[in-house]
């Protein structure tokens, strides 16, 4: 089913700058260590969406993976949609933002992080943007 958010190339364009254009949209990767947030830890917050603004993610999801991009364990409900990727020659899991469709970044399961979900959802920094203002999130604790 295609996101509810359904801008044409052009308007993404006029909204994302080049990079986040490349990640969102064509699916790209930012390099290890770079992003913005892969040392932010702040005791609240969400994790918005950087083409739709849609909350993704609370403050509280986030954890140190030491993978180089943000690790989340969940999502917020509904937020975050998965797809089988298998580009590369092996199983990996894309997550987009379920909004918009943007390109999150991939999901891991069974590393063995101590967290709730034993999963790790890699995310590009570009992809987000980081509010104090919890107020559009029904649910910001993380799921048990």
């Amino acid at each position: 089913m295609p996101p509810p958010d359904q801008r044409s190339e052009d308007q993404w364009r006029a909204v994302l700058n080049p990079e986040q254009f490349r990640i969102l949209r064509e699916k790209g990767t930012e390099r290890p260590g770079t992003g913005e947030y892969d040392s932010h830890y702040p005791s609240k917050g969400v994790y918005n969406c950087a083409g739709c603004d849609a909350p993704l993610y609370t403050a509280e999801h986030k954890f140190k993976s030491g993978c180089g991009w943000p690790a989340y364990f969940d999502s917020i409900p509904g937020a975050v949609t998965r797809h089988v990727d298998n580009t590369f020659g092996m199983k990996r899991t894309e997550i987009v933002c379920t909004n918009c469709g943007g390109h999150l970044g991939h999901v891991f399961e069974g590393e063995g992080y101590d967290n709730p979900t034993d999963e790790r959802h890699c995310v590009n920094s570009v992809s987000l943007r980081f509010t104090e203002d919890t107020s559009a999130v029904k649910n910001p604790q993380p799921k048990a």
